[in-house]
This record gives C-alpha cells, structure tokens and sequence, in this order.
C-alpha cells in the first residue's frame, strides 16, 4: 500500500469545495427555500415564546386575567410543532432525492465511461462512493444550508430581543459568544479534513476487500489470509484513526460550545441579579432573558451540527464529483438517440448517419489497416501496425504467446480501446461513422473470464437481446448442452445465479448462448472452450463451425481444437502480426506457430497420460461438485493425433 500523502490543509470552507456540494442541492432550491421559510417560522414561534413567559409574570404581578397569555402558549405549542412536522418531512425527502440523483449520476457514469478508465481504479472504490459518500451528502445537502441560515438568524433574533430586554446583559452574552465562535472556528478545518481522509480510506478498503474476495480461492489455497486481512486492515485501521481524530474534535467543538453557553448563562444570572437588586431590571426581564439565554443553546448547537456536517459533506461531495472525470463513451457523439438494445444490426441507427457501404462478399465485414493502440499517453504499444481483414464467413483464429497483443485486439474491434493510429473498418465503413452502440449491435462478445451478470438465468441469456422468444432460448440452450440442466433446476430459466454457484464450463457456456441467441455480424471468442470438458467442447465447436458457415467467427485461442479447423490463423508476437494461414501452412513456415504447437501438443499429451485423476468437469448451475475430466482429455487425446501427424509432415 503507497503511504500516505498528507493533503494541503484547506480553509474551514473555501468556495470550490462550497460550490461543489450545492451543486448537489441546487436543483432543490425551491424546495429548499420553502423549508427554509419553514424552518424560520418555526423559530419565530420558538423566539416569542420567553415574551410570551414574561407576559404571564407582569399579569401576575399585576392581578390580571392569564387567559390571553396561556392561550398564545398553547397556540404557539401547536401551531410550531405542526411547522416543524412539515418542515422536517419536507427536507428529509429532499435528502434522499439529493443521494439518488447522486446515486444515478454515478451509476450512469461508470456505465457510459470507457473500460480504461473504470480499469484504472479499484472496483470497491468506485462502490464505496455510490454507497457511503452518499449517504454523507444527505443532510450536507437537504439539512446543512437551511440549519445554517435558520440557526443563523434564530441566533440573531435571540440577541436582538435579549438587547430589547437589557443591553448590559446582552454585552455579557455577547462576549461569551464571541469567545466560542474563536474557538469553534478554529476546530473546524481539522474536522473536516479528518472526515476526508476517513472517507479515502475507506475508499481504499472496499477496493481490496472486493478484490480479495473476488480472489478468495486464490488466497486460501496461498495460505494467506492473515496477510490479506493485515492489508485490509491497515486500511480500515486508518480509516478509524481519522475518525477517532474527527470525533475528538467534534467533541471538543461541541463541548467548547456547551461551555461558552453556560459561562453566559452564570455571567447573566451574576449581573442580572445585581442589576435587580439596584433596581434596574425587573425580575420578569431577568426570567425572560435567562430563557433566551437557555434557548440560545439552540442555535449555537444547529450552527455547530450543521458546520461539521457540512465539513463531511464537502469531503463527500468532492469525492463524489471526482467521477465526473470519468471519461464517457462516445462523448459528443449524441449515442442516447435510438440506442439499439435487441441486438440487431443497424436497428436504431440515428438518423443521418450515411448507411453500409457494399456488403457483398468481397468486402471484409471486420478490417484493421495499420492500426496501433496503447492503454496510455505514454505507455509503450501494446498492438503495433496491425492489418487484419476478416472475411465475411469463416473462423479465424488469433495465436500467439502471452503478451502478444491478442485482448487488445478485441478490444480495439469492441471498441474499448482507440487506436492511436490506423483505422478500423466494419462492412468498409470507418469504425469513426458509427456510435458505439451501432458498433456493439453488429458484434457479439464472449469473454475470457465470462462473469455472471447479476440476476436469473433468464436475465443472462437476454442481457443483449431482451426480446428473444422461448423458442430462440431452447434453441440456444441446446447448443450449448445446457438444456438438461436447466430443466433440472427448480425455478428453469428464472433460477437465480450468482459465481459462487455457477462452474467455470457452465459460465462459458451461458456466454457463448447468450452471444448465439444475438446473431451478430462478428462472434468474437476470447478462449471460449477453455473450461469445457472434450464432449461438451465438442458441440461447442459443431456451433462454432455452424456460426462460422454463415458469418465471421474470430477467436482467441490456446487450444488444438479450436486452432486446427480454423479457415485462417493468425499468429501474433511483441504486438505485431508476423505470420497467418491455415494450420498446415504455419507448421511450414512459421517457426514461432511449430513451437506454440509443440507445447500444447506436449500438455495435451502429459494431460491424456494423467487422466486418471480428476480433471475439469461441467459442474452444476446450483453448486453441485466437479466430475471428472475423462472426455476432455479423449478429446485432447484425438487433437494431439491430428498435430501430431502434421509436425511430421
């Protein structure tokens, strides 16, 4: 973990800060007005309540009736809790709509950003600012402002009508509050910079924890849970220790408040008595302002709850905004109109946009020329004038060694990444006339680790084309080899799913079913079959094979069986391409494929002399266990003998 870096220190509240949290609130300003409105009608009733108190003392001193005085009381009683009831529901509803929108900003814009960017920062970060900023935004933007100018101006009018009942004692009161605002005024920079670096790291701690659990097999198998817990810890260790910090401050600014208030109140009761005994006060005055002495308690305790909760919802909006610099697919591009979400070609295409050039069968459907991509400003190439055309039916295969450049690929084809030079073309069209949502609805995608999007079975397999029918889902389902299974569950297609229940086969087969029941003008395959068992493969590659019959097919492969039935391989090195054929004509020529092929031949091999042991089975879509792997080694087994023979051709 990277040490510490102490921040600048920041004035109590400087403007950018200021600035950034209404913009949170600002949308709610007339909302905010009218509880403000609220809030002060609330306190006028609460500041007339001592005249009202001194008013039953003069009637009593003087005999008088006390109906008039008692009843302003009770009508005061009921009419300030009404406003106060209101007021409270009014700005505590404005908090959530403040957090949701918040909320929805921030999904939308780690949904819209481009993977590079969302990479680059931890998963668990990123969750921690939708679910804990958030909810200290909450009474910093709905609460903070109102409590604020309402405490502000009840401590005002508390002043001007203890200076209509005796300047003397108003002087007291006033030194003593002056004295506490110094005071307070100090303390609150060091809160809100505690709260801050509080809230960093526990930014810090989701982002391992997400990352270690993710990894949880990994690090049981490794023997190292202390030392993943010792480093989540130094984390929420920190996080504890500025909270400490912020809590002791917070302490002492509340008790620093506390104090100032009841050093006025004995001054008051010193000089209010001798000035009762010299006859210049009436006991009822004294009363009066002793009551106003003890409601100031109330304003000086909203000004202090409202300025460190502003000071936590200043770190927190800022925090917060820092997605903001997120940066956005297609920004500028105007890809909200007609976005294409069933998966089929050109469905949705904004107006305007010049339609497909000849897509006839002489023109690649998928072509690079000289295109050159890095994941940075100045980060060396990953992919370095690469020209690649893919055929409009077909399956061509992307070999090579790790670090070749080959998930860059795709990437740049998906649109993850932009090239830095070259251009991409798609049916003789540059990749710069479509949207990315055009771009997407022509290509269908299977991933290497293949996650489990949350949800049913069912929400898996139509998370790209919401409107398939029944029929089309059996249909993808068999593919697969997934139709058993499925009918095994209790709840079929609308079972649940989640990682831990699903088997790494059965993840890739729901992929590859869900990019089947698209499709698309390009199937791209980044080791689609790795975690399957030989007979499962095997119908795998019959869909493949299928697939490719009627469109492109390109995947990234590592193995025999989806390289040798490839109709052209391409073998990549250091970013570059530096070979491509069929599988005969690259044992031939291509020193760097023979060796690539002499190591898988010599796995598969290895693995078909071990297949007693256990191997990768399909696994169960409710957490059945592993079976073993016998088919998939018979299939390696048929591979090799194919390899084999033609290594000594």
């Amino acid at each position: 973990m990277a040490a510490d870096s102490t921040p600048p220190t920041r004035a109590a509240f400087d403007a950018p800060r200021l600035r950034t949290l209404w913009s949170f609130a600002r949308p709610h300003r007339g909302t905010l007005a009218v509880g403000l409105l609220l809030a002060l009608a609330g306190s006028a009733l609460g500041l007339a309540t001592p005249m009202i108190t001194k008013w039953v003392l003069d009637a009593l001193n003087d005999s008088a009736s006390l109906t008039g005085p008692v009843t302003a009381l009770f009508v005061l009683l009921v009419v300030g809790a009404a406003v106060s009831y209101r007021q409270w529901c009014m700005l505590g509803a404005v908090g959530e709509r403040v957090v949701l929108e918040a909320r929805e900003s921030m999904v939308r814009r780690f949904l819209r950003a481009t993977v590079p960017a969302l990479t680059r920062r931890p998963t668990g970060e990123l969750v921690t600012r939708v679910t804990s900023d958030t909810v200290l935004l909450r009474e910093a933007a709905a609460q903070s402002f109102v409590g604020l100018v309402n405490g502000a101006v009840m401590l005002v009018g508390s002043l001007v009508l203890m200076g209509v009942l005796d300047l003397v004692l108003l002087g007291t009161t006033m030194a003593a509050v002056a004295v506490t605002a110094a005071l307070f005024a100090l303390l609150m920079p060091g809160i809100g910079e505690a709260q801050q670096r509080s809230q960093e790291h526990i930014g810090r701690l989701g982002g391992l924890l997400e990352g270690t659990l993710r990894a949880i097999r990994t690090v049981k198998v490794s023997r190292a849970e202390e030392r993943a817990a010792e480093r989540i810890m130094a984390d929420a260790r920190s996080a504890a220790e500025y909270g400490i910090r912020a809590v002791r401050q917070e302490a002492l600014a509340w008790t620093v408040a506390g104090s100032g208030i009841q050093l006025a109140i004995i001054a008051i009761l010193g000089v209010g008595a001798w000035r009762v005994g010299e006859g210049k006060l009436e006991v009822s005055s004294l009363i009066a302002f002793l009551l106003y002495a003890f409601t100031l308690m109330e304003p000086v305790t909203t000004l202090s709850q409202n300025l460190t909760s502003l000071q936590a919802g200043m770190a927190a909006a800022e925090r917060i905004r820092q997605t903001s610099d997120l940066t956005a697919e297609g920004e500028g591009e105007g890809e909200g109109e007609g976005e294409d979400t069933t998966g089929a070609p050109g469905r949705g295409a904004p107006t305007g946009r010049p339609a497909d050039c000849d897509t006839g069968t002489q023109v690649p459907v998928l072509e690079l020329r000289g295109v050159s991509a890095a994941y940075g400003p100045d980060a060396a190439h990953a992919v370095t004038d690469v020209r690649l055309a893919v055929p409009r039916r077909g399956h061509t295969a992307i070999v090579g060694p790790s670090g070749a450049g080959k998930t860059t690929l795709f990437s740049l084809v998906l649109r993850f990444l932009e090239p830095v030079d070259g251009e991409l073309f798609l049916n003789g069209r540059p990749y710069r006339d479509y949207s990315h949502s055009e771009l997407r609805a022509r290509l269908a995608y299977v991933e290497q680790d293949t996650p489990v999007v949350p949800g049913t079975l069912r929400d898996n397999l139509l998370l790209a084309r919401p409107d398939a029918t029944e029929e089309e889902l059996r249909r993808v389902l068999c593919d697969v080899r997934l139709t058993e299974k499925v009918e095994a569950l209790d709840e079929g297609l609308d079972s649940p799913l989640s990682s831990a229940h699903v088997s790494g086969g059965e993840r890739q087969r729901i992929a590859l079913a869900r990019a089947l029941l698209r499709t698309p003008e390009v199937l791209l395959l980044d080791e689609a079959t790795a975690q399957l068992d030989g007979l499962t493969e095997a119908a795998v590659q019959d869909c493949i094979r299928s697939r490719a019959a009627t469109g492109a097919v390109v995947t990234v492969a590592h193995r025999l069986s989806t390289v040798v039935d490839a109709d052209l391989i391409v073998v990549m090195e250091a970013g570059r391409i530096r070979a491509r054929g069929t599988h005969e004509e690259l044992l031939e020529t291509d020193a760097l494929y023979r060796e690539l092929v002499a190591a898988l031949r010599l796995a598969t091999t290895t693995g078909a002399e071990g297949a007693q042991g256990p191997g990768p089975g399909s696994g169960g879509l409710v957490g059945s266990g592993r079976g073993g792997g016998a088919g998939d080694q018979e299939g390696h087994v048929v591979v090799d003998a194919r390899v084999a023979h033609g290594v000594q051709q």
